[in-house]
C-alpha cells in the first residue's frame, strides 16, 4: 500500500472519482450522486478537500466548509471499505482541522453506520444538532 495524502480541488478531482470513493464507501446512500450538477456544485465549493490515494486510486476523501476562523464542517468523509480500519479517516480528519485552521471547532453529522466510530478517534459527542432536511 503506498498511500499518499494531499489537498486537492476540482477540476483535478473529477466528479466521477468523487461519486467513485463515495460509492466504495457506502456514503453515496446519503449523498446526492444521481445528480451530477449537485455533485459539481459540492466540489466547486468546497473550502478544504483532502485525499488519500493508493497508487493514485482514489481510495479516501474529506470534504469540508470553513471560515477558516471559528468553524469547520466536515461534510464528508468517505473511505473506501476495502481501506478501512487503517487510520485513513483519522488521518483524513486530521489533516482537514489543520487546513482549516486548529483554532476552528470542527463539526461533523456521523452517517449511521459510522456513530462509533468517531469516539473510537477521540471526537466529542455534541447532543444539539438541528436541521431542516434537503428537499
Amino acid at each position: 500500500m503506498d498511500l499518499t495524502y494531499q489537498r486537492e480541488s476540482y477540476p483535478d478531482l473529477t466528479p466521477a472519482d468523487f461519486v467513485d470513493v463515495l460509492v466504495r464507501s457506502t456514503l453515496a446512500e446519503r449523498r446526492p450522486v444521481d445528480d451530477p450538477g449537485a455533485i459539481l456544485g459540492m466540489l466547486e465549493k468546497a473550502d478544504v478537500i483532502i485525499t488519500a490515494r493508493d497508487g493514485g486510486r482514489l481510495v479516501g476523501i474529506s470534504r469540508a466548509l470553513s471560515d477558516f476562523q471559528f468553524c469547520t464542517y466536515l461534510s464528508d468523509l468517505a473511505v473506501d471499505v476495502a481501506y478501512q480500519r487503517r487510520g485513513i479517516g483519522r488521518e483524513l480528519i486530521r489533516l482537514t482541522h489543520e487546513a482549516a485552521g486548529p483554532k476552528t471547532t470542527l463539526i461533523l453529522l456521523a452517517a449511521p453506520k459510522a456513530r462509533e466510530y468517531y469516539p473510537h478517534i477521540g471526537m466529542q459527542f455534541h447532543d444539539s444538532c438541528w436541521i431542516i432536511p434537503r428537499r
